[in-house]
């Protein structure tokens, strides 16, 4: 099966490129998939910067090995879709698949190029491609004012073009029930299936207690700051946690959200040096691992959301508890999943505070929490969604196959009085026994609906 996967990917520093790449690395460890990367041009990141605040240099980074990877489109240009389509008719795919998120093409100052982007997966299924998107947020569940987002009514007006554009896709994948219910029941969607994030790993790796809190209790907080993710309630709250639990050290990894850039830098610059806190900037893909098991708690201390979130799904990877913001993505992912995350309510630093003592006093919670995200985790590697992906493709493969035998049987000539029922067409009921091909789509508790 060929596949052409449209996506972020590194060393771009952009939304969703390690996403991307642990997708990429299970597609490579089937020997009957033939995958091709198509992906973002590599520019500069200054929003992405190491820990004393330099921003990652391009210039020193190279392509993974391993990998075959065409960067044929520019992040805020017009002509992405055409340079994709170029690119996917050389190859020829058997399935084209899209990661994305709304920014994915452009950011909101550039709705023009944005929404061409958006277009790209309508315009490759008209071109005769069968497309697919895992879309990792859908904009009705989007705090527009947290994310900064001006021209709310407007802006919804287009989003709501973007996102019937994007169901114009053969089928769309999403990741929390409650994006699924929106798309079915707003805009009728029959193609619509629902999925899991997955964590990283192929197999998830055990907690090991031994690395955690010693000495410190560390807390982590990881992502791409500045919009709806942002620090200053963690930050309010963590010295409350310090006046409880002396051994408490706060670590802060990732980057700056690409419209934020500078932003962790100036949370830092504003903590008092006493503290126990340490910004790391962006962690090397390599260092993941490590940073995750010597730590004691993940937390989340958002003012919203925009999907179901992948340091959560990192912290059952590696059997880690959870604290993060009552938000309903949050609580629709930990029901979903079925993942130990204690809640803090939204902007309360004395409540984040709480959540977290909590459980750095108890070493029973401590531990039943983190075997509970571990065993969720066994349940959704991503080498388990990968699969259900490939079934799904599979399955549709089988069956525009089985729709082009029908197409040619019924444009045939009528066949001679003499013709033997060898070279009749198999009827529908020879396939039958493909559905098992697509049971539960990427870890999904329900039934995929048939795209039309």
């Amino acid at each position: 099966m060929k596949i052409c996967l449209v996506a972020t990917f590194p060393p771009s520093g952009r939304q969703l490129n390690e996403y991307a790449y642990y997708i990429a690395r299970e597609l490579q460890r089937h020997p009957d998939v033939e995958l091709t990367i198509l992906s973002d041009e590599l520019t500069g990141y200054e929003f992405a910067t190491d820990k004393h605040g330099r921003p990652l240099s391009i210039d020193s980074q190279s392509e993974l090995p391993g990998f075959n990877v065409t960067r044929c489109w520019q992040f805020g240009s017009v002509r992405t879709t055409m340079r994709l389509l170029k690119h996917i008719r050389k190859i020829n795919p058997d399935v084209v698949w899209f990661n994305l998120v709304f920014s994915t093409f452009a950011t909101p100052a550039n709705p023009v190029a944005a929404f061409a982007g958006l277009s790209a997966p309508a315009l490759v299924r008209a071109a005769g491609y069968f497309t697919h998107i895992t879309l990792h947020h859908i904009i009705e569940h989007v705090d527009f004012a947290a994310a900064g987002v001006r021209r709310e009514r407007l802006f919804r007006i287009g989003t709501d073009l973007a996102t019937r554009a994007l169901l114009r896709a053969n089928s769309v994948s999403v990741l929390l029930p409650g994006y699924h219910r929106t798309l079915t029941d707003k805009y009728a969607a029959r193609n619509v299936l629902l999925g899991t994030h997955g964590t990283f790993a192929s197999a998830p790796t055990p907690p090991d207690f031994s690395r955690r809190g010693n000495p410190h209790k560390r807390i982590l907080a990881i992502g791409h700051w500045g919009t709806y993710k942002r620090l200053e309630t963690l930050m309010a709250a963590f010295p409350l946690v310090v006046e409880k639990v002396p051994e408490a050290k706060l670590m802060v990894a990732g980057a700056n959200h690409h419209t934020r850039a500078g932003y962790w830098e100036s949370v830092r610059a504003a903590q008092p040096s006493h503290l126990p806190i340490e910004f790391l900037g962006y962690v090397p893909e390599e260092d993941i691992p490590d940073l995750y098991q010597s730590t004691s708690i993940v937390v989340m201390p958002y003012d919203s959301a925009t999907g179901s979130s992948g340091p959560a799904h990192q912290a059952c990877e590696f059997g880690i508890p959870v604290v993060c913001a009552d938000l309903p993505d949050f609580r629709g992912m930990a029901d979903h999943e079925n993942m130990a995350i204690r809640f803090h309510r939204v902007g309360d630093p004395a409540h984040l505070a709480e959540q977290l003592v909590a459980i750095l006093q108890s070493p029973e919670l401590e531990r039943q929490m983190a075997d509970q995200n571990f065993n969720a985790g066994v349940e959704m590697t991503m080498s388990h969604v990968v699969g259900n992906y490939l079934r799904w493709f599979e399955l549709n493969r089988h069956k525009r196959s089985l729709a082009g035998m029908r197409g040619c049987a019924a444009s045939a000539p009528r066949p001679a009085p003499m013709a033997t029922a060898a070279h009749t067409i198999p009827s529908a009921g020879h396939y039958a026994g493909l559905d098992h091909l697509a049971p539960r789509f990427a870890g999904s508790k329900t039934e995929p609906r048939e795209p039309r």
